[in-house]
């Protein structure tokens, strides 16, 4: 069964750096794309960036070009979130998720809480 397991959230003082972590098992994981998105209290969740199975580019929201990096480990089945100068903004619920077409849904993981405050 498709599992996604994120780690690695916690709290953090404005300016400082996470790296968010998520876990992949029961399916074949280099096959598939693999993103984070978040979601703030009384917001909608959004994408915050993706890490494309093979061929293409990573993707991140334009606003947050530059302080986040995704990166993948195929032979860990991990994908990694490198969150850093941080602010009171970024504080979300962190998600990992993918798309399976074969089975036409969407798979999330439980979350992972970032608090950005001093």
């Amino acid at each position: 069964q498709l599992q996604l397991v994120e780690s690695g959230g916690g709290l953090v003082q404005p300016g400082g750096s996470l790296r968010l972590s998520c876990a992949a098992s029961g399916f074949a994981f280099e096959n598939y794309t693999i993103d984070w998105y978040r979601q703030a209290p009384g917001k909608e969740r959004e994408l915050v960036a993706d890490a494309p199975s093979a061929v293409g580019a990573t993707k991140y929201v334009d606003s947050l070009t530059g302080r986040f990096t995704i990166s993948r480990d195929n032979a860990k089945n991990t994908v990694y979130l490198q969150m850093n100068n941080l602010n009171p903004e970024d504080t979300a619920v962190y998600y990992c998720s993918t798309f399976s077409w074969y089975n036409q849904r969407r798979y999330w993981g439980q979350g992972t809480q970032v608090t950005v405050s001093s």
